[in-house]
């Protein structure tokens, strides 16, 4: 079924098959699977091995220079420069494009609250309130309702392109991306036979990636990353990002990622005014704590790839002389599944965010919230690099990598099954690897894709359609 028609069509023919024995808890484990495993004759497993650019796909590059609309136009060379470093990078920043291509792609019509950019990138360790450390997924700029089977074709994509850029064989970039898939159809069966309740209650702690790791040398390894991230608090990297200047607590500039824009009093007014505006979505508890820290300086902040250019920023804020607290804070614009999944219920984009990641992290940030400014643009907030587990993909061995690509296949279906039916996507998987092969099979091929829109934007770099920076300080 392709387009939001198929989906909602298909989902009106999901429930009608739940309808012949209507029971006052509504249907059972057993017939919400066999629901499930009816749609394969809709939409059989193998069709979704299929890729080929449709005839309309639209140009690459004038795809991705629509979305530049409304961006910071100063920051955008540096969005190319970072998607020219490598098919991956490009993947990362080309959430747009990927959209309109699943869009086309079939689908079960069975919808989970989705990332929405679910690539290996976006999944990692991070420190939960009660200062547990776990896995899960950590970006949702793209979260809405949608078909579960787009996040992870997404992810399957992702992990070919990543096998390649370490130079693995080809063999090993499948193998890949059939363990994240295989683990994701063997752990949704686990999620379909639990209770409500514990399906919410789950949760994987990242000490996972020392249990499951299969040498002495790595399991050392995760252990050290492990430390390394509850070194990451803003008690500890409070000396490492500030100086006093003039006698006043500042964040040190790094231009061009980090820097205090001209006009900073304007600057700072505007922040202010949403910071207190932002303060109201949080629950009256956390006021409380947030009531306690008072601003002393706001930088502006480049991250990640896709969102280069859009607005973001981080404030230092003091309770005391040894007591700070970092506030990232984001621009939200529409998500790129909006045109093709239909629009979300919050008319703020920063309430989408926040919303879809409380549904999806088995825990949040304390202080994530939402606000929108006077000219309608929309934000989120959330603690800047709160125990932080960086991930070095690349000095992962091949045993650590598939490993890994499996763990995060776990965590997507223990988000999905949050928000979606696991008994019916774990009946439409079934027991056999027919859907794995299918997804690594259009893995591979949407990643040959990929690589040849990369050679476009390096092609467009060189004819000057698209400008690219050094991130080098100037």
């Amino acid at each position: 079924m392709k387009g939001t028609a198929g989906v909602k069509k298909q989902q009106h023919k999901i429930e009608g098959n739940l309808k012949t024995q209507p029971h006052a808890f509504g249907p059972t484990m057993k017939e919400r699977i066999n629901a499930g495993k009816a749609l394969r004759e809709t939409v059989p497993r193998t069709s979704h091995a299929k890729w080929a650019p449709h005839k309309n796909r639209p140009d690459p590059i004038e795809a991705l220079k629509a979305s530049d609309r409304g961006r910071l136009p100063d920051l955008l060379p540096i969005r190319y420069g970072r998607m020219c470093q490598s098919p991956f990078a490009f993947f990362r920043g080309a959430a747009v494009l990927m959209s309109w291509d699943l869009a086309r792609t079939p689908n079960t019509g069975l919808r989970v609250q989705a990332c929405g950019d679910c690539h290996i990138s976006n999944f990692g360790g991070f420190g939960s309130p009660e200062r547990r450390l776990l896995f899960d997924i950590n970006d949702f700029d793209e979260t809405l309702p949608a078909p579960w089977e787009w996040d992870l074709k997404r992810l399957a994509a992702s992990i070919v392109l990543v096998t390649r850029e370490r130079g693995l064989r080809e063999s090993h970039c499948g193998d890949a991306a059939c363990a994240a898939v295989r683990s994701y159809r063997e752990h949704m069966r686990d999620y379909a036979t639990m209770r409500a309740i514990e399906v919410w209650y789950s949760h994987l702690d990242a000490s996972v990636l020392i249990d499951d790791a299969a040498t002495e040398a790595s399991k050392k390894k995760w252990q050290a990353a492990e430390d390394d991230a509850r070194l990451q608090t803003a008690a500890h990297v409070f000396p490492r990002i500030t100086d006093v200047v003039n006698g006043q607590r500042r964040i040190v500039d790094r231009p061009p990622l980090v820097y205090h824009p001209r006009h900073t009093e304007k600057f700072e007014k505007d922040i202010r005014d949403i910071f207190h505006r932002y303060r109201q979505s949080l629950p009256e508890e956390r006021r409380v704590v947030l009531d306690r820290y008072h601003m002393v300086d706001i930088a502006r902040k480049v991250v990640g790839v896709g969102s280069v250019g859009t607005r973001c920023a981080v404030a230092l804020l003091m309770a005391a002389e040894d007591d700070p607290l970092f506030l990232q804070f984001k621009e939200a614009r529409a998500s790129v599944l909006e045109r093709y999944a239909g629009k979300g219920r919050y008319e703020n984009h920063g309430q989408r965010v926040v919303t879809g990641q409380r549904m999806l992290q088995a825990a949040s940030d304390v202080f994530l919230g939402w606000t929108r400014d006077d000219s309608g643009r929309d934000y989120y907030f959330r603690q800047l690099r709160d125990m932080k587990m960086t991930i070095d993909l690349a000095q992962l061995s091949r045993q650590d990598w598939m490993e890994y690509a499996a763990i995060c296949g776990w965590t997507l279906a223990r988000a999905h099954a949050r928000t979606g039916d696991p008994a019916r996507i774990a009946g439409y998987l079934g027991k056999s690897g027919t859907f794995d092969r299918a997804i690594e099979d259009f893995a591979i091929a949407y990643a040959d894709q990929t690589e040849r829109d990369y050679a476009l934007l390096l092609k467009a770099a060189r004819a000057g359609r698209v400008q690219t920076r050094s991130e080098r300080a100037a």
